[in-house]
């Protein structure tokens, strides 16, 4: 089982301590901070006793696409609702298919900032979007509890299932593959003036909900990447720019 859990620009240490603590308690041991507000590991460890195995291979990073850039599979937790159309699921489901997926590659499972969570950008870099079901008058679970409950659900489907891998001719695509053809694709498409009176934000998600929707091979994203980097091509062949 390959998973990374990535805090986005976390705020709190004790939060961090928190997702520490049950990192230990579920038996994972990646965690992945992107610009926190604050890190100590002396006063996490006071926190979180005993997670020196945890604390020893955190690693830092500027941005949400470096934290993800070696990674195949990608799940948000989100709680508010979104107009964008997501690939959503619940914690139960997800727990499944990230430890499907991470038979072939890495998943990262991704956690915001407290105060406003995730960004439609940054739910943008997601294959799925995970929510866990509240009182819809209280719908709030500060970050731990979030992730604790996904750990618990990661544990139990990983003690319950009997899953057959299946075999792949090429390793699943990463968050980087995918994000160079995208921006590709993005510049095809302004080329032949596809967008005109359509709004390439919408545009764009859409194609990142498809190809996320069934994960893509490092093969097929590279086979995308050519065709639409040939568009650009032809046309200036054409002598058209």
């Amino acid at each position: 089982m390959s998973i990374v859990i990535v805090l986005h620009q976390p705020q709190d240490l004790v939060n961090i301590a928190s997702v520490v603590r049950a990192m230990k308690n579920f038996e994972l041991f990646d965690l992945r901070l992107v610009a926190p507000e604050e890190y100590d590991e002396h006063r996490i460890e006071g926190i979180a006793h005993s997670s020196y195995d945890v604390l020893e291979r955190v690693t830092q990073y500027d941005t949400l696409d470096a934290a993800l850039a070696d990674c195949t599979f990608v799940i948000g937790m989100t709680a508010r609702e979104r107009t964008a159309k997501r690939n959503v699921t619940r914690a139960r489901d997800g727990a499944v298919e990230a430890l499907q997926e991470s038979a072939s590659g890495r998943v990262a499972i991704v956690l915001g900032p407290e105060d406003r969570g995730l960004s439609n950008a940054d739910l943008d870099r997601c294959h799925r979007a995970v929510t866990i079901a509240t009182n819809a008058e209280y719908p709030s679970l500060n970050l731990a509890q979030a992730f604790t409950i996904m750990a618990y659900e990661l544990s139990l489907a990983r003690g319950a299932r009997d899953l057959k891998t299946p075999r792949r001719h090429a390793e699943t695509a990463t968050a980087q593959q995918l994000e160079h053809l995208f921006q590709i694709a993005e510049q095809a498409l302004e080329q032949i003036e596809f967008f005109k009176t359509r709004n390439p934000e919408h545009i764009m998600r859409t194609i990142r909900e498809v190809l996320h929707r069934t994960p893509i091979d490092a093969r097929e994203a590279k086979l995308f990447t050519a065709m639409c980097f040939e568009v650009g091509n032809y046309l200036h062949r054409q002598g058209i720019e």
